[in-house]
C-alpha cells in the first residue's frame, strides 16, 4: 500500500483525463483551422497562433506533472497562501500590466503574455474549500456567508478595476458551490430577480418597470397577508424597506444606463434584448458566427474546408468565438460531439465530488465544476446570439496560454485530490 501511496500516477482518473485530452486535442484542430490559409500551413510554425498554442500544450505537460507531483494535502494546507499569491498578481498587474484591448489584464514577460485572472479562479476555489471545510464553518450563519462572499468577490474586484467585466461574472458560478453546501435558495431567486428587473428596467425604461413593480409587489403582499388573515399584524416595515431597496436598484439601473455605461455597452444590450438590430456595426461578430455555424449545416463541411472561417469574415474567431470554426467545419454534429464532451467532463467531476472522503475535497471539485460550466454557457450562448457579447474563453478552444495552463490547473488540482482519497486522509 505504501508503494500504491508514493505513486503519483497510482488510481488517477483516466476517464476525467481522456476527456481532458480529447477536448485539448480538438481545441487545437479548431485553432488550426481558425488561424491558417491555404498559403500558410506549416504544421510546426511556431510564429503562428496555432504554433504558439502547441507550444502552451506542451508546457502545459510539465504543469501536469508538477501538480500531480505535489502531495494533496499541500493544496489544502497552502491554499490561503495560493489565494493570497494571486491577489497579489491581481493588484500587481493594475501597475505593471500591459494595456491589451482596453483592458490592463496581462502581464508582458519577453512578448509573452500572462493573465493572472485565468489562474486567480482556481485559487479563489481552493480558499473557498478551505474555509468551509473547517468543522466550526456553518453556511447559515450571516457572518459566516460574509466570508465567503469576500473570498469569491475580492479577485472579482480587483479584476473589475482592470477592466475584464466578463471575467469578474464568473465568479457569481460559486453560488453553486454555496448551494450545493447549504446556501438558502433565497440568494438564487434574490439573483435571478435581481436580473429579471436589470433587463425589463433596460428594455422598458426606469418609470414604467418602478411602477409595474410597486404595484405587483403591493398587490401580491396585501392578497398573501388577507389570505393568511395576518393583515394587522403584517410586518410592515420590512415592505417598506423592500420597496425602497427595489425602487433604488431600478432607479439605478436606469441611471447607470443612460449616464455610466459607454454607447458600445448600451448598444450589446440593446441588440440583446432585441430593442435594435446592428449586424454591421456592435452585432457584427455575433452575426456572422451565427451565419458561420448555420453555413455548417448537419455534418459539416469538413476539415479545413470551411470557407467562412477562411475568409476570416468573424472577428476573434480562434479566441473567443472560436465555436463557429466547430460549427462551420465540423456541424451539428460535431458541435453537439464538443458540448456532450464537456457534460461528460462535468458529469465525472460532479461524481467523483461526491466520492470524496474529505470535504475539501468535494467543495473543491463543485467549484472546478462550476466554473467550467459558467464557462461554457456563457461563451456557447454569446456566440449563438442568446447572451450579450462577454469576453469568455470556451476551455481548452480558445486560444491563449493562460486560459489553457488555468483551466489545466483547476482540473488536475482536483485530480490529483482525488487520485489518494483513500491515502491521504
Amino acid at each position: 500500500m505504501r508503494q500504491l501511496k508514493n505513486n503519483i500516477f497510482a488510481n488517477l482518473d483516466w476517464i476525467a483525463i481522456l476527456i481532458y485530452v480529447l477536448l485539448v486535442v480538438f481545441g487545437w484542430m479548431n485553432i488550426f483551422a481558425a488561424s491558417s490559409t491555404d498559403t500558410e500551413r506549416e504544421l510546426l510554425d511556431f510564429s503562428t497562433r496555432y504554433g504558439k498554442q502547441m507550444i502552451f500544450i506542451c508546457l502545459a505537460i510539465p504543469l501536469i506533472v508538477f501538480v500531480l507531483f505535489l502531495n494533496s494535502k499541500f493544496y489544502e494546507q497552502f491554499s490561503s497562501l495560493l489565494y493570497l499569491f494571486s491577489l497579489v498578481l491581481l493588484a500587481g498587474v493594475l501597475v505593471f500590466g500591459k494595456k491589451i484591448n482596453g483592458a490592463t489584464s496581462w502581464y508582458n514577460f519577453g512578448g509573452i503574455g500572462l493573465q493572472p485572472s485565468e489562474f486567480s479562479k482556481a485559487f479563489t476555489a481552493l480558499a473557498l474549500a478551505k474555509l468551509m471545510s473547517d468543522r466550526q464553518y456553518n453556511l447559515k450563519l450571516i457572518k459566516n456567508q460574509i466570508k465567503a462572499f469576500f473570498i469569491i468577490f475580492l479577485p472579482a474586484f480587483l479584476i473589475a478595476l482592470q477592466p475584464d467585466m466578463g471575467s469578474v461574472l464568473i465568479y457569481f458560478s460559486f453560488f453553486f458551490v454555496l448551494n450545493r453546501e447549504g446556501l438558502t435558495l433565497r440568494y438564487f431567486i434574490l439573483g435571478v430577480t435581481t436580473i429579471i428587473l436589470f433587463l425589463l428596467t433596460i428594455y422598458f425604461g426606469t418609470k414604467i418597470i418602478l411602477i409595474a413593480t410597486i404595484t405587483v409587489l403591493t398587490l401580491s403582499i396585501i392578497y398573501i397577508a388577507y389570505k393568511n388573515k395576518q393583515f394587522l399584524r403584517f410586518n410592515w416595515p420590512i415592505v417598506v424597506i423592500g420597496y425602497i431597496i427595489t425602487s433604488l436598484f431600478i432607479a439605478g439601473v436606469g441611471y447607470t444606463y443612460t449616464n455610466i455605461l459607454e454607447q458600445h455597452q448600451k448598444d450589446r444590450f440593446d441588440i440583446l434584448l432585441g430593442k435594435i438590430k446592428d449586424d454591421s456595426g456592435i452585432g457584427y461578430n455575433t452575426y456572422q458566427a451565427k451565419l458561420t455555424i448555420k453555413s455548417g449545416g448537419f455534418l459539416g463541411k469538413g476539415f479545413l474546408q470551411g470557407d467562412r472561417t477562411q475568409g476570416n469574415f468573424v472577428p476573434e474567431q480562434d479566441t473567443d468565438y472560436i465555436f463557429s470554426t466547430v460549427g462551420e467545419e465540423w456541424g451539428f454534429v460535431g458541435s453537439t460531439f464538443v458540448i456532450i464532451l464537456f457534460i461528460l467532463l462535468l458529469f465525472r467531476i460532479i461524481f467523483l465530488a461526491e466520492q470524496q472522503t474529505n470535504k475539501f475535497s468535494r467543495i473543491y471539485g463543485y467549484g472546478v465544476a462550476s466554473i467550467i460550466f459558467f464557462h461554457v454557457i456563457v461563451n456557447i450562448g454569446m456566440v449563438i446570439g442568446i447572451l450579450p457579447t462577454i469576453g469568455i474563453p470556451l476551455p481548452f478552444f480558445s486560444y491563449g496560454g493562460s486560459s489553457l495552463w488555468g483551466f489545466t490547473l483547476l482540473i488536475f488540482i482536483f485530480i490529483r485530490l482525488d487520485a489518494h482519497k483513500k491515502y491521504d486522509y
